[in-house]
């Protein structure tokens, strides 16, 4: 049973593995994002939250996901340059994952585990659910795709500070 954030690795939108250890000692703020959604303005909130925050320990690393209403069919190249190209995204984004059922990545096992949603319900209810872990690798709170990137600052700051 994994017990820390930094045992998974991911995989970069262009294929490279990404050890999520190299982000130990950093606030990470992780989504399961969608291109073609309601909720896809919010890249530009998550972007803002990058920006203002990456200086002092926050990470926002996205994770493209397919299996809410088929909102995200791309290729993992046409995600990030769409996210590139209609938000300014410059934040860290994976590949395509799933995030719910038997190909569920590990990762997003571990966060469902760690941060049941409510009613102690494992599963990611829709895309932009969002997971806020702490510089030791502790995940914090889970918070719903209604809640906004904005919503997030106090959260935010109190992990940093």
């Amino acid at each position: 049973m994994t017990q820390s954030i930094y045992e998974f690795e991911a995989l970069s939108t262009d294929g490279a593995p990404v050890k999520l250890d190299q982000y130990r000692g950093r606030v990470l703020l992780i989504v399961n994002t969608a291109s073609k959604c309601g909720f896809t303005p919010q890249f530009e909130g998550l972007e803002q939250l990058w920006k203002d925050y990456a200086d002092r320990g926050l990470t926002v690393l996205g994770f493209p996901c397919n299996q809410f209403g088929g909102q995200d069919p791309g290729a993992n190249t046409e995600i990030a340059s769409f996210c590139q190209l209609n938000y300014g995204v410059s934040f860290p984004m994976m590949a395509k994952i799933e995030v719910n059922g038997a190909e569920a990545h590990p990762l997003y096992q571990w966060l469902t585990r760690e941060a049941p949603g409510i009613l102690g319900t494992k599963s990611i209810k829709w895309n932009f659910t969002k997971f806020l872990v702490n510089r030791d690798g502790v995940v914090l709170g889970r918070y719903a795709p209604t809640d906004t990137p904005k919503s997030l600052r106090d959260d935010i700051e109190k992990a940093l500070a």
